[in-house]
């Protein structure tokens, strides 16, 4: 058995209603139960009460339980639960009898009187009551039963059995007044539970008990039902029948003995109202504690959702910017050359910054650049140089700055003529730049340029030999004709 898991040996009770599995189920974890349940109810024959009931339970959910991971934590939170409803009934026991002493108090300075008045009437009255006005009265005040025990034998809520228990007693007390009784309902109420039932005489039971069991009146329901009472009633009434049967006739201090037990669980139970009281205070400032640490999770999990949605929308919006772009981009005329595909004429309007993948394309890069980029873009579309050939980086700035407002703010359009490759990474583009005028005359003609491509990596740049006007190199002789 000790080989065993917790689900095995609940398999083996559950299928063979094993006892020696079960019992080994108790032994693994009752020291766990008793334990939690004495934390919670504070009272060692309570937590007992509690350990008795989370194993009558898990005798009843055997089949339930088999494949359950951790029986340990079913245990723990069962035994929780039953701790919870023992404490709460006996924090309303105490109610109930902390109620009925202080009804006993408000009439300790003349019950006697009270009473003499009440009795007389008190039957006829109850008999001039409905039924239901009258069960209510008796459970209340002659069984001395809670409001909660009251409603499930009239099949009522709690709160409605307390209103017709109120209810009746007004009656009750309208029925006094027409006999010349004028009371208060309090008054009835708390003469009526001290005085209206009487303990019959202790021989009366024996007597009773003796005849029963010699005329063979105990049925077998009788004694099952006897059988499952707990152990300290089945043993009194165990010795009541006993006694009974072999003497005949006797005297026993059964009720006297039962009210002394009373007494006493109703001094213990006193003294522990105020510490019940106080747990349960303890427990309501921990459970409103905890909902307000739920809410502002729940707040700030909301707003963690909103901040997520607007980063969504957000990233949504800037891909379809990019996707806008994109296809602006592409839809543009002449946005770039493809390999040897010269001679198409692009407006200054038409001009577009499409890469260094091709020759062509960097060079309209280029261009672009010039009219309408900066003076680090320039660089960056340029083939690397040296600083020595560069000269003064503020003389290179101002001399783009110039070109930028003068020569290239004149140009019209451009158009590649010809091309002509040198190496892989080496080319030479023929073109034809359309502009209005020039800062040293020139104006109106169109001018063809050689512009040398230097490829740096996987892209295509602006060669640093510079440019050369069709008139100058016609004149050094150095001109060559490069396709239509």
């Amino acid at each position: 058995m000790n080989r065993l898991t917790d689900q095995q040996l609940l398999r083996d009770y559950a299928g063979r209603r094993s006892e020696a599995a079960f019992a080994e189920l108790v032994r693994r974890h009752i020291d766990l139960v008793y334990s939690a349940a004495l934390r919670l109810v504070r009272d060692a024959p309570l937590a007992e009460d509690v350990t008795q009931g989370v194993f009558v339970a898990l005798a009843q959910k055997a089949r339930q339980l088999t494949d359950h991971p951790v029986l340990t934590g079913w245990l723990h939170r069962t035994a929780q639960n039953l701790a919870t409803k023992v404490v709460r009934s006996e924090v309303r026991r105490c109610a109930r009898e902390q109620e009925a002493a202080t009804m006993n108090e408000l009439l300790s300075a003349e019950p006697d009187a009270v009473w003499e008045h009440i009795a007389p009437h008190l039957d006829a009255a109850l008999g001039e009551l409905v039924e239901a006005d009258r069960d209510a009265l008796l459970l209340r005040f002659f069984k001395n039963q809670e409001f909660r025990t009251i409603g499930l034998s009239l099949g009522v809520s709690d709160d409605t059995a307390q209103k017709r228990v109120s209810r009746a007693l007004e009656r009750l007390r309208g029925l006094f007044a027409k006999r010349g009784v004028t009371l208060t309902g309090a008054a009835i109420a708390g003469a009526v539970s001290a005085n209206a039932v009487q303990a019959a005489p202790v021989g009366l039971v024996a007597s009773i008990s003796t005849a029963a069991v010699l005329a063979g009146t105990v049925s077998a329901t009788t004694v099952a039902t006897i059988s499952t009472m707990n152990w300290i009633n089945a043993k009194a009434v165990a010795a009541i029948v006993s006694a009974a049967v072999l003497a005949g006739t006797g005297t026993y201090f059964v009720q006297q003995s039962q009210t002394n037990n009373l007494r006493a669980d109703n001094q213990r139970l006193v003294a522990q109202k105020q510490t019940l009281t106080t747990d349960l205070e303890a427990a309501v400032a921990a459970a409103q504690a905890n909902k307000d640490e739920l809410e502002r999770l729940q707040k700030n999990t909301t707003e963690l959702l909103r901040l997520r949605n607007e980063v969504g929308q957000l990233r949504r919006q800037r891909d379809a910017e990019k996707q806008r772009v994109s296809q602006q981009s592409a839809s543009t005329p002449n946005a770039a050359q493809p390999e040897g595909n010269v001679g198409a004429y692009i407006s200054k309007e038409q001009l577009a910054f499409v890469g260094y993948a091709t020759p062509e394309a960097a060079l309209q890069s280029v261009t672009w650049v010039a009219i309408n980029g900066t003076f680090e873009a320039a660089q960056a579309s340029a083939s690397p140089t040296s600083p020595e050939d560069l000269g003064d980086p503020k003389k290179q700035r101002e001399d783009f700055e110039h070109d930028k407002k003068t020569k290239w703010a004149s140009l019209k359009g451009m158009q590649i003529v010809a091309k002509k490759v040198l190496a892989d990474d080496k080319a030479e583009l023929k073109v034809r730049l359309d502009v209005d005028s020039l800062q040293d005359g020139r104006g109106g003609t169109p001018l063809f340029i050689v512009q040398p491509m230097v490829k740096v990596g996987s892209e295509w740049k602006a060669g640093s030999s510079g440019l050369k006007y069709q008139e100058d190199w016609e004149r050094d002789g150095q001109i060559q004709t490069y396709g239509p």
